[in-house]
């Protein structure tokens, strides 16, 4: 029987400190109120999005042109475009499709970017020299004219923009990490790891990646945001989502040719766009001061 005054095992401490770093980063979340009045509009929209064929009882494709343009209406409550389809089932079909444009490239070119930022950080010399000099072209050039050509060449639908969107955010995500990545293995456990015989590949798995994770939080939901802009963008100009479906930037393309007649068509879903870019980057916010040891009381 371990008696009272014994010293905790390794594990158990290591597991203690993981709660209490957790439970911290949870309290200074919940302070933040603006980041949970994003994380509220978040679940809304998920939620919306996820139950949209029980919220409206409205068909999103169907066509009536004996209701084109209605004003809102206790039927239709933003009014009708000009095809007389519902435009808040529209935006509501619509948010499953930024939802998943937003966070499904955003992990592709987070995993891409943690890698290579690993790679070119700890293993530096000509690993270094070739993965930061890919990422700076990737940057320098211009991010939508990128995307667009991606579009162009592979054709316009949603696996390609999850490409599309993925080849230009992985460059970005790897700088940084390679940043944190070059201050982590000068630390003493790195050397003391790498003193006693382990694997280099253990040690950016097992040493280095847990400790670039909060930041990696971040990162994916600023860049959440960011891809729903970019989709947005690509499906205004054309090279995105293709009609009938419900893209919000589809839908502020179509609209705005009828701004005069039905402005609600065009502004509805460009209101959400930035409903839903403000309520990412103030849950962004919210996690970096959280997660930030000198942001915390």
């Amino acid at each position: 029987m371990t008696s009272p005054s014994a010293p905790l095992p390794a594990d158990a401490i290591e597991a203690l400190e993981e709660a209490s770093f957790l439970r911290d980063t949870v309290r200074a979340f919940r302070k933040n109120r603006m980041a949970m009045v994003g994380l509220a509009f978040v679940l809304l929209l998920v939620l919306g999005a996820v139950f949209a064929p029980w919220i409206s009882p409205h068909d999103p494709y169907r066509v009536a042109l004996d209701e084109q343009l209605l004003p809102a209406s206790t039927t239709y409550w933003l009014g009708t475009d000009n095809f007389g389809r519902d435009v808040l089932t529209r935006i509501l079909y619509g948010a499953r499709i930024s939802l998943v444009v937003g966070i499904v490239p955003s992990l592709i070119s987070l995993m891409i970017g943690t890698m290579m930022g690993i790679l070119s950080g700890y293993l530096g010399g000509r690993t270094d020299f070739v993965v930061m000099r890919l990422a700076d072209m990737m940057i320098a050039f211009p991010s939508l004219l990128l995307a667009m050509v991606v579009m162009y060449t592979l054709g316009a639908n949603l696996l390609n923009i999850f490409i599309a969107l993925a080849l230009v955010g992985w460059a970005s995500v790897a700088r940084v990490v390679r940043s944190q990545t070059l201050a982590l293995r000068e630390k003493e456990f790195i050397e003391a790891a790498r003193a006693n015989g382990t694997a280099r590949i253990t040690v950016m798995l097992r040493h280095i990646f847990p400790n670039v994770v909060p930041t990696l939080i971040v990162l994916f939901t600023l860049a959440i945001p960011e891809a729903i802009m970019w989709e947005s963008s690509l499906s205004f100009l054309g090279v995105g989502v293709q009609p009938p479906e419900a893209s919000w930037g589809l839908l502020v393309a179509k609209g705005k040719e009828y701004m005069f007649q039905a402005p609600a068509v065009a502004i509805a879903p460009g209101v959400a766009i930035l409903l839903t870019v403000l309520a990412f980057n103030f849950i962004g916010d919210g996690l970096r001061d959280a997660l930030d040891p000198s942001m915390k009381d």
